[in-house]
């Protein structure tokens, strides 16, 4: 089969390599998909340039979700059969023409869906629901910030808050997504290229503060989003898109550095929480709560309140296009690279 390997870390153009290798085996548990495409998300940008350090070393075959269908299945697999259309989360190995995956992690789609919708299911949808259905518990009224709302993540979170009936600010740092972001539904749409987000909704909110922050994007996006939490306000880190804006170690610390320091006091005697959310770690750990956001996530699908919206798709030859335009920063929705 083929597979798309990083074999240099640094720029798009340089890192690729395209290798025949074995098609894997499935072990029991498992299931061997026959991909369709295989989806770009932030953490490839990441593991490209040597910052992921989860990632294998290279050369390295990495890819995190893919839609395609069930060739073969390892024993005591009950979810999925052989000819199945899926979607499948994968710990690695999905910039390939077959991947191998555990079953836990892989749900039967409709023959229709696109395939940029199905990938988007796994990972961005995945992160959605459990960021906002299981981290948090969000209630009719709620005033929630979204940031990076342009998105894949940040769109299944405008469409969850909605259903839950949630005063909603999005935030975008493109002037091209505003309009886009009003059509999904958000209330508040704020530029944060020409305006300020922690001054805008201090006063929307007349200095009450939003309930709830989706945090992408991490750096002093997070230590200003702090001061406008509420009493009982929760913000959820999921990204840090900052950090990986440059390969300069001192411009990575920096940004480190504008997180802030805390101390779990201020936290407890102000109410407020900070919780961490990694999807790739809970695969790794804790595959059911997968397997359960992956189920749910279908789940509204089909009842409508989750609509996935498919961005660009690439060939797989053209991996370094494909990268080149998620890091700058040009998509909405799911990019997805096909076979």
């Amino acid at each position: 089969m083929k597979a798309i390997y990083i074999v240099k870390h640094g720029s798009a153009d340089e890192a690729f390599e395209m290798r025949e290798t074995p098609k894997p085996v499935p072990k029991p548990g498992q299931v061997l998909i026959k991909v369709e495409g295989f989806g770009l998300n932030f953490a490839d940008i990441m593991a490209r340039k040597g910052m992921y350090r989860e990632a294998p070393p290279i050369p390295s075959l990495i890819g995190y979700d893919v839609c395609g269908t069930v060739e073969t299945v390892g024993s005591n697999v009950q979810n999925v059969a052989e000819g199945d259309r899926v979607t499948a989360m994968t710990r690695f190995g999905g910039y390939a023409e077959y991947a191998l995956t555990d079953a836990r992690a892989v749900a039967k789609i409709p023959k229709n869906i696109s395939v940029t919708d199905a990938t988007a299911l796994t990972t961005q949808y995945c992160t959605a629901y459990y960021c906002a259905a299981e981290m948090v518990n969000l209630f009719e009224g709620d005033k929630v910030l979204i940031h990076s709302a342009a998105g894949g993540v940040g769109t299944g979170l405008i469409q969850y808050a909605l259903h839950k009936k949630c005063e909603i600010f999005a935030t975008t740092g493109s002037e091209s997504k505003v309009d886009l972001i009003k059509q999904s539904g958000a209330h508040h749409v704020i530029n944060t290229s020409k305006q300020q987000f922690d001054e805008y909704i201090d006063d929307a909110t007349k200095g009450d503060g939003v309930d709830v922050i989706f945090d992408a994007v991490g750096a002093d996006f997070m230590r200003r989003g702090i001061k406008i939490l509420s009493a009982g306000g929760r913000i959820v880190c999921y990204g840090a898109a900052q950090i990986s804006d440059t390969n300069n170690v001192f411009s990575q610390l920096g940004k480190v550095i504008q997180f802030g320091i805390y101390h779990p006091l201020v936290f407890m005697m102000n109410s407020k929480s900070i919780i961490g959310v990694n999807m790739l770690k809970l695969a790794d750990h804790k595959p059911e709560v997968i397997k359960r956001c992956l189920e749910n996530v279908v789940r509204l699908v089909e009842e409508g309140v989750f609509k996935p919206q498919g961005g660009k798709t690439f060939k797989a030859q053209e991996i370094a296009e494909a990268h080149i335009f998620m890091e700058q920063r040009k998509s909405t929705g799911k990019i997805v690279c096909v076979w």
